[in-house]
């Protein structure tokens, strides 16, 4: 039995919504369907203002032209995450500043945040790592002390809640990814999510080239012009299509793959210790975007990966932190973050995917209790 790592979901309905749209005759963005999308999630999540994007790296790229970033400005990031979100504030010139992260979550380590803040700090980047939230009570606190731009990076967090509260209605913006490997996706896809009232026209402006095409649009202007720094961010109504198949049906595609987590954690609990296994607490509602293991060393996990491999079991593991990326030439090597450090080293993601079977959860299990005790 062969077990990737990642399935691309499809429901099955992708194509009554891809038919909407070749009847419509009308594929590029800001159509019938990206509006669905957009209310669908303004519904879902509670949110001002959501506008579909072709990536969350553009959903990133446009937060940092909302948050007014100039060069020299400094932003607070974890160093564990994916490259977009570091590189959307880099192309603004900030000074990033990176924190550690916890140990039990692997989110940003509220409690190191505050002693980063400068004169210059002009916001805090969160990230939802593994759709298990941040500690927004502290973290809104301190953006609120400080009077900085709260952002959430919740790429891994659709469906997602902190204490109740939606994940990507905390900060004052919110960036979401339907990327293949997400639990929802559209191939390549994003939004940006607005709570912040006073951003809501600039990012539309933004989102369309810079112009004030939606003033156009509402009959405001008889016709439209530059306005805004922007770029072309829209999401295209075949990807809307195909989006909003599945937003229609993520609560129980999310459900299904919470019990394919809880069952991952059932069987390994048995014989790995807890703080090796992913912790989610009980104020957290996750999705189940993955699921991991910590290892004891990147030799040990350099081993149990071949060995999966060679039983055609497909684990991976990330990230490399951004902080010790070649882009940077050294900028960063005095950088201590230790927590960070051994997380990237030892960290192994297990398949976990809408559909995966019992039978094949119980084949991974099998076979990582057999490599620690061949050991």
């Amino acid at each position: 039995m062969k077990i990737p790592f990642n399935k691309p979901l499809i429901t099955g309905s992708e194509n009554k919504y891809l038919d909407e749209v070749f009847a419509n005759d009308r594929f590029s963005g800001n159509g019938k369907l990206t509006e669905r999308c957009n209310s669908l999630l303004e519904e879902k999540i509670g949110c001002k203002k959501s506008i579909m994007t072709s990536s969350c790296t553009d959903a990133l790229e446009m937060a940092g032209l909302l948050s007014f970033i100039e060069p020299g400005d400094e932003v607070i990031m974890p160093s564990f995450t994916f490259v977009s979100t570091a590189s959307a504030f880099e192309l603004r010139k900030a000074e990033i500043v990176w924190c550690d992260i916890r140990k039990d979550t692997k989110n940003i380590d509220e409690e190191k945040i505050e002693s980063l803040i400068t004169s210059k700090t002009k916001a805090i980047v969160v990230v939802h790592y593994a759709g298990v939230a941040c500690e927004m009570d502290k973290i809104k606190e301190i953006c609120d002390t400080y009077k900085l731009f709260l952002i959430e990076d919740a790429a891994q967090a659709i469906d997602c809640s902190y204490k109740g509260k939606p994940l990507g209605s905390i900060g004052d913006l919110a960036t979401l990814s339907f990327h293949e490997t997400k639990n929802i996706h559209c191939g390549e896809g994003g939004a940006l999510l607005v709570n912040n009232p006073g951003m809501t026209e600039r990012a539309q402006f933004i989102r369309d080239k810079g112009t004030n095409r939606i003033h156009f649009n509402q009959g405001k202007v008889d016709k439209y012009t530059w306005v805004e720094l922007g770029s072309s961010y829209l999401m295209s109504e075949l990807q809307a299509a195909f989006l909003f198949s599945q937003l229609q049906s993520s609560e129980s595609i999310n459900l299904s793959r919470v019990e394919s987590w809880n069952y991952y954690y059932k069987l390994l609990s048995e014989f790995i210790p807890k703080e090796r296994l992913p912790l989610a607490p009980d104020y957290c509602k996750h999705n189940a975007h993955m699921f991991y293991i910590m290892c004891s060393s990147f030799e040990e996990r350099k081993s149990l990966t071949a060995f999966l491999s060679e039983h055609d079991i497909s684990a991976i593991f990330h990230y490399v932190p951004l902080h010790k990326a070649p882009y940077w030439k050294g900028k960063y090597s005095q950088i201590h973050l230790p927590v960070t450090n051994e997380v990237s080293e030892t960290l192994l993601r297990l398949p976990l995917y809408y559909g995966i079977s019992k039978e094949e959860i119980e084949l991974v299990a099998e076979k990582i209790k057999e490599f620690f005790h061949d050991k």
